[in-house]
């Protein structure tokens, strides 16, 4: 590595030389060090960041419409969409565990299981809001108006993860409903579990059977504790190192999708595609990508600072 760098760090001193053709050999040369070098830099970031404990875990999907009534349920259903072609471009298994949908075939709120190899590590960065700039069907004006959609990924907790006391669950069962409120099944089997200690409440509803949406329940509420016991985690260490790196907040704009100029933006690391189509149809490997250089940037960042002076 010390080596190619400094053949580098050469050839960019002799690319201002006098000599027009020595400066042409060695603008080739930058040209061809400068990808070795930066490869060579990721390789030893990836050894020197300690692993992930969650990284390959299946991971919690849930999507849910936020401002913008029906038009940010449609989107919120638009996004659902797009995480199951690229899971299916993964070849991972997606699972539906409970659905709120709308009359007009938006969703209100969504939770799904990613099963497949580094569902978690891949997904992750997903979390946050996820905004729409677009005309919606019902604007007789043709405005533009935004929407907002907030998309949170938690890793799937086994029970070794998170030790559940019955004591601490409050357990009711009713009828399910679909859009409207209207009654789909004529048992009491839909499920909602509340965690008396934290407050968390998770139901579920897809399921025919009472015994399949609790266990449903019980999955979607081992993920979220376990993912607001790494956020809390992750926060006393911003707060140690004086940093917000990491520290697992959501409220912020993370993406914005604009329609009319088929732009898709992702505000943390300043890339901007035009190619909205392509990226609904689950083309988000360019977006996944600079979102873990920027994770594994601010991980050795935050490395670099916990490091004792010598």
């Amino acid at each position: 590595m010390e080596a190619l760098e400094q053949r580098l760090a050469e050839a960019k001193e002799l690319v201002a030389d006098s000599d027009e053709e020595l400066a042409a050999l060695a603008e080739e040369e930058v040209a061809e060090l400068a990808p070795k070098v930066e490869a060579k830099r990721e390789e030893m970031l990836h050894h020197l960041l300690p692993p992930d404990p969650h990284e390959n875990k299946d991971a919690i999907l849930e999507i849910r419409a936020g401002t913008g009534g029906d038009e940010a349920a449609l989107f919120a259903a638009e996004l659902l969409r797009m995480y199951t072609k690229y899971a299916e471009r993964k070849g991972w298994k997606i699972e539906r565990l409970n659905t709120n949908a709308t009359e007009l075939g938006g969703i209100k709120e969504v939770v799904c299981a990613l099963h497949g190899s580094e569902a978690y590590g891949m997904m992750r960065h997903e979390s946050g809001v996820h905004r729409v700039q677009r005309v919606p069907v019902t604007e007789t004006q043709g405005r533009v108006h935004t929407s907002a959609v907030s998309v949170a990924i938690l890793p799937e907790a086994e029970e070794v993860d998170i030790d559940l006391d019955p004591k601490d669950l409050r357990i009711d069962v009713y009828r399910s409903s679909g859009p409207g409120g209207q009654s789909v099944n004529t048992t009491d089997s839909a499920v909602r579990i509340t965690h008396v200690p934290s407050g968390i409440t998770v139901q579920c509803q897809d399921e025919k059977s009472q015994h399949k949406n609790k266990s449903k329940a019980l999955k979607v509420l081992r993920a979220r504790l376990l993912d607001s016991a790494i956020r809390q985690r992750n926060e006393e260490l911003a707060r140690e190192r004086r940093s917000q790196v990491g520290s697992g907040d959501r409220s912020a704009k993370i993406r914005t999708y604009n329609y009319p100029q088929s732009r898709v933006t992702d505000h943390r690391v300043g890339l901007t595609l035009y190619k909205l189509d392509q990226i609904l149809a689950g083309e988000l490997d360019p977006f996944i990508a600079a979102l873990q250089a920027r994770h594994a940037e601010q991980q050795l960042a935050l490395l670099e600072h916990a490091r004792p002076c010598t």
